[in-house]
């Protein structure tokens, strides 16, 4: 069922899934290749995903290029993108397995989403984080840009 829901999005996301590997790991942007349930599982276990449901979390995935990092075929990590595929990339909701974290598959990760051929001469690639901005700045990343101003709305949680 997730393959022929990856299938569908693909064709309405038009994004080209790619492949990057280093030793026994593969980072993937094939959403056919995801793992929901771990997925969910590695974002339970963060400040900002520990309430998210499978179905919310079903269909971030179907509208956003994700990344999924794996080794032996095991899901350990996923990233994604919410994008236009011309203008803007929003990363957000990265997260390494506790159990890998300190090998470089974060730095790693972000290496190759920002490489992905689709998020190539963007206007403008942001993303919000809580404790992790010097993974970010080697990649070009700053804090906000002169006068801009932050600003959200926020609806109540998603249940």
């Amino acid at each position: 069922m997730l393959r022929q829901f990856a299938e569908r999005r693909k064709s309405i996301m038009q994004d080209d899934p790619q492949h990057y590997t280093r030793g026994t790991f593969l980072i993937s942007s094939d959403r056919a290749r995801l793992d929901l349930e771990a997925t969910l599982r590695l974002l339970h276990n963060t400040p900002w995903g520990e309430t998210m449901l499978l179905c919310v979390l079903e269909r971030a995935v179907a509208n956003s290029v994700c990344f999924g990092v794996y080794t032996e075929e095991r899901q350990i990590g996923f990233g994604r993108v919410v994008s236009d595929l011309a203008t803007y990339a929003y990363l957000t909701d990265f997260v390494i397995e506790d159990s890998y974290r300190g090998q470089g598959l974060g730095k790693w990760l972000v290496e190759c989403v920002l490489s992905h051929p689709d998020f190539q001469n963007l206007r403008r690639t942001s993303l919000v984080t809580m404790s992790a901005q010097r993974l970010y700045e080697p990649f070009g990343f700053t804090e906000g840009s002169g006068s801009l101003v932050y600003m959200e709305k926020r609806e109540a949680a998603q249940e």
